[in-house]
């Protein structure tokens, strides 16, 4: 793949057009504002990352997560294309130098396609098809549209939001450039590919969006003609991928640590193991200044971070090649020096053990799939059979930017997870228990 192809300003839809704007902004950093002034992105305000919302203590919310990977993702990009530049003379001057820019974008969009109730919202849309009502369905829909649904994903989602006219207008949304909407796609390929993990990039609906980027960034395909969809990442994947990764399992401890889930001690020391000797006794000169606890967190927080940005740049620039010929396996964290990923797996094996199976988190995916499978069924139930008195109600109160009278059955589907993946938990919430009667409006 070439550098100089990889990083395009063009925009999808808007392809034959040149701006007029005047103001001094690349397209990189309008992609930038216009997530940032979007209905999806403040929506992310009230989903949840991890912990239940809302509580006595601030804890990350979806809104506040992207945030911070987005100012992670702008280090990373803007050291990347510092290196790039030295290594590369011939990019000064070209769109490279803004990669910071595109990656700083992409990490704002890495999360807008997942639905209320953190994960488990995901888990309960798939497994309402694989396991659920949705068994009906089976039969009236092709196996590659099947598949899209039984392995629902939200970085999936997060493309279709960006990249889908909703209804067939060609007018308004976000139209992006090729760039920012190739970083986000961190699983390339079709959800016939997805595996166990049930990971993939993009839905049949937005196959032929995918591929024209793909074509225009020279983005290299892996898989052999007639073959499922399969594509090496665009470069700037491992960018996005590094800013979500360090922040999720960094801002996961901290939280716990607020929360009382880790005691200080066992919170510190967990950290420590990131730095060495040296940084640790400046880390101890600092706890002896301040006796904040929480500060002394925030203070090693900051300090890791800035070490694993550092090195997920060397590991990409070491990798630069393999990342380029679209061989490069993995994550750049797990690529990195042994003592820091030592730590960072130790993390891992905390924060599984004593945050993400903790009784209030999986009471929150506990409540989250009920909510999430009911309004499935009956919005499936509505459309399917949308004469009905009970079905006009439903399909009446959803936004006419849905299309709940697609033709096709596949249509009418996404449409539905397209209206429940969009609301906030308390959105969600609300509307399962008006549904089910336990609360009227107020008059």
């Amino acid at each position: 793949m070439d550098w100089l192809k990889l990083i395009s300003n063009k925009r999808l839809g808007m392809e034959e057009m040149h701006s007029t704007h005047k103001d001094d902004r690349t397209e990189f950093q309008r992609d930038f504002d216009r997530l940032i002034f979007s209905a999806p992105f403040r929506r992310l305000q009230n989903k949840t990352q991890v912990f239940p919302l809302p509580g006595s203590v601030f804890v990350h919310n979806r809104l506040t997560h992207s945030l911070e990977v987005s100012c992670v993702g702008r280090s990373l990009g803007n050291n990347v294309a510092k290196a790039l530049v030295e290594k590369h003379p011939g990019l000064k001057g070209t769109h490279v130098e803004e990669i910071g820019a595109i990656v700083s974008a992409a990490c704002l969009a890495h999360d807008l396609g997942n639905p209320p109730f953190g994960h488990s919202g995901e888990q309960a849309i798939g497994s309402y098809f694989s396991e659920g009502k949705g068994q009906a369905l089976r039969s009236q829909l092709t196996e590659d549209e099947w598949n899209d649904l039984i392995h629902f994903e939200g970085n999936a989602n997060a493309f279709r939001l960006l990249t889908h006219q909703f209804c067939g207008r060609r007018q308004g949304g976000f139209v992006m450039t090729y760039s920012t909407l190739a970083s986000i796609v961190k699983y390339p390929f079709a959800s016939s590919l997805a595996g166990k993990k049930a990971k993939f990039g993009f839905f049949q609906s937005e196959v032929e969006d995918y591929l024209r980027i793909a074509r225009e960034l020279g983005i290299k395909q892996l898989s052999a003609e007639g073959a499922p969809l399969r594509f090496a990442r665009h470069p700037l994947v491992y960018l996005v991928e590094a800013a979500d990764d360090i922040c999720y399992q960094l801002m996961d401890i901290e939280d716990a640590h607020k929360l009382k889930l880790l005691t200080t001690d066992e919170t510190i020391h967990l950290l420590m193991n990131f730095l060495n000797e040296h940084k640790q006794q400046r880390a101890h000169n600092v706890f002896s200044a301040v006796s904040d606890t929480n500060e002394q967190i925030a203070y090693l927080r900051s300090t890791i971070v800035g070490l694993l940005i550092n090195e997920c740049v060397n590991v990409f620039m070491e990798h630069e090649s393999e990342i380029m010929e679209g061989v490069f396996e993995g994550s750049l964290i797990k690529r990195m020096s042994p003592m820091l990923k030592n730590a960072y797996e130790n993390c891992s094996k905390v924060a599984l053990q004593r945050i993400y199976r903790a009784k209030d988190v999986l009471d929150v995916e506990l409540a989250g799939y009920r909510v999430i499978s009911t309004l499935i069924d009956l919005m499936i139930e509505a459309v399917m059979n949308p004469d009905k008195t009970y079905s006009r109600l439903l399909i009446n109160r959803v936004s006419s930017q849905y299309d709940m009278q697609s033709s096709t059955l596949y249509g009418k589907v996404q449409a539905v997870l397209d209206y429940i993946s969009g609301m906030t938990d308390v959105y969600a919430l609300d509307l399962y228990r008006k549904i089910n009667g336990g609360g009227l409006p107020e008059v």
